[in-house]
């Protein structure tokens, strides 16, 4: 992580964060303001978190995409003009993204992610990968949390999507909470008159820690312990989903594609036997019905997913308010979503 002066906050830039000074504070905006941020992948998902990080003020933001433009991408993210097809994702996607806030730092990259070096990471406070493969994630998770550097990866697949972090193994935030008022010491009040009270006039700051794991440790869990396997009915399908989605970007080096449905589906429908079987699970744990729903980016599930994404890397480098430990899933056939802790206690 590269050492960083105090922030200062201009006029011009507390009349621009005006509202948001005011809902979390100028300490909070001021670490925001001297953050910088890696997103890698300008796919519908990545298009919607930087949206939020460029609103929401921080330093300077990298968009790191080697993809080109395609009449897919104009469909599922709006930074891109329809003009731009064929270009380099990245770069078509700055002067948009540039526009949305000029007090940002907004840069372009066209490298593949998976050609820099280690040195290429350590120069951001935060870096978040959509669209990466799982061994991509996993090696760039533990170089980073190696230098305290907060790691973010998500994606959607159709109507499902996803969010992960690791903010390491301490990560000090402050949470506003309702300030308790004392009992005074008189007596002649009753019971009543002796118990601690909420004033819900006033606000008090609680400084907290939470503590985070690796994604490798995170998606290695295993599920033949007694305490994983009583865990098991209230675990998320959607984690399970992850693996084999994961796994079939592993093995055909691509999403799952609506123009070779019926070959993809059934290389789905065995990817899910192998995973479960490999995790010591049955089959049916995920039915059939989930293949015709994990196609494309569906922009809906990317607003919702993006949104969450991009509000969790603000609160982890603002220091305010708790974080999601460490999964969020959102199912869009449902409409609902859902935090969920995995990896070692």
């Amino acid at each position: 992580m590269i050492e960083k002066e105090d922030p200062i906050i201009s006029e011009e830039e507390a009349a621009q964060y005006d509202r948001q000074i005011r809902l979390w504070g100028l300490d909070a905006q001021k670490r925001l303001r001297g953050s910088r941020v890696l997103l890698a992948g300008l796919g519908g998902l990545g298009a919607e978190v930087a949206k939020n990080l460029i609103l929401a003020g921080v330093k300077g933001l990298t968009l790191l995409d080697h993809e080109q433009v395609s009449e897919d991408s104009c469909r599922a993210q709006f930074l891109v003009p329809v003009s731009a097809q064929g270009q380099n994702r990245a770069r078509a996607s700055l002067e948009r993204a540039q526009n949305l806030n000029p007090m940002v730092e907004v840069h372009a990259d066209p490298d593949r992610v998976e050609d820099k070096p280690d040195d290429f990471f350590l120069q951001f406070d935060a870096v978040c990968l959509t669209g990466c493969s799982r061994d991509l994630m996993v090696r760039v998770d533990q170089l980073c949390s190696q230098r305290s550097i907060k790691v973010f990866c998500g994606d959607v697949f159709g109507y499902y999507g996803y969010m992960f972090c690791n903010l390491g193994q301490e990560h000090n935030y402050v949470e506003e909470k309702p300030k308790v008022v004392k009992p005074s010491g008189d007596s002649s009040g009753g019971p009543e008159a002796k118990k601690a009270k909420i004033d819900p006039n006033e606000t008090t700051m609680v400084k907290k820690t939470a503590r985070f794991c690796s994604l490798k440790e995170a998606l290695e869990v295993d599920w033949t312990s007694e305490k994983a396997k009583a865990a098991l009915k209230r675990t998320p399908l959607d984690y399970f989903l992850l693996h084999v989605l994961l796994k079939f970007r592993t093995d055909k080096g691509r999403d799952p594609d609506p123009k070779s449905f019926t070959e993809d589906g059934q290389l789905l429908r065995q990817i899910r036997d192998d995973v479960l079987e490999a995790l010591a699970l049955s089959s049916d744990l995920l039915n059939d019905d989930f293949i015709s729903y994990c196609f494309s980016e569906v922009s809906p599930v990317c607003a919702v997913v993006g949104g969450v994404l991009g509000q969790e890397v603000v609160k982890a480098l603002s220091q305010r308010d708790a974080p999601h430990r460490n999964f969020f899933f959102f199912n869009g056939r449902k409409g609902s979503g859902v935090v969920d802790y995995f990896g070692p206690n």
